[in-house]
């Protein structure tokens, strides 16, 4: 593994991963915060894999050697733990391939379909994301930013997806997109990811 970096990840400025926020968008009421996360999800997010975390802080899945460095400010999101970071912690910013893992697990051949693109994980093994019987909503959900749902098949192939501006009842929201894509028997897997910068955030498989 390389060694640690001083600064920020070069070329990717805080808070993109959390894509797009409409400027327009109202700060939500009291009433409203109170029902942005609510304590249980109708589909349940999945972290990047705890083998697949493993190889990424060695060699990422576009070959380069994994670069850790301190996070000064905090607040990207982490896809290991499906959390912000915090200031002062040690992550590194790495090329994953969602499909192609998935892909290989299941034996499915996405083909020209699959892609990799940059998530930020910490560089050290950490206590991965929060059981669900305590997680309070959706990871990385902010009401007003925008989401894409890119629905895929049992063969790794795309057959649809969904444009979403997150409304103040975030967990709704989600829960209704999932709900949509799986209405379609075609559809095993959904990935979420940011509008602007196309970053992905995490998978939902279909519920057996």
């Amino acid at each position: 593994m390389a060694g640690v970096q001083g600064a920020a990840a070069p070329g990717f400025g805080k808070g993109r991963g959390w894509g797009s926020q409409r400027p327009e968008t109202a700060s939500p009421t009291p009433r409203a915060r109170a029902n942005l996360k609510r304590m249980s999800t109708a589909f349940a997010p999945r972290a990047i894999d705890p083998d697949a975390l493993k190889q990424l802080r060695d060699t990422d899945d576009a070959g380069r050697p994994c670069v850790p460095y301190i996070d000064p400010e905090g607040g990207d999101p982490l896809r290991c733990c499906l959390r912000a970071v915090r200031a002062g912690e040690r992550i590194a910013l790495v090329s994953y391939a969602p499909l192609r893992r998935w892909a290989a697990e299941t034996g499915a051949e996405p083909g020209a379909y699959d892609e990799q693109g940059p998530v930020f994980i910490h560089a050290d093994p950490c206590e991965g994301p929060e059981p669900a019987a305590t997680r309070e909503g959706y990871p990385h959900v902010k009401a007003g930013s925008l989401r894409t749902f890119r629905r895929y098949s049992a063969e790794g192939r795309i057959v649809g997806g969904r444009f979403l501006e997150i409304p103040e009842d975030t967990t709704a929201g989600f829960d209704e997109a999932f709900t949509e894509a799986f209405a379609d028997p075609q559809v095993a897997l959904v990935h979420v990811r940011a509008v602007e910068y196309g970053c992905f955030h995490f998978e939902v498989r279909r519920p057996r």
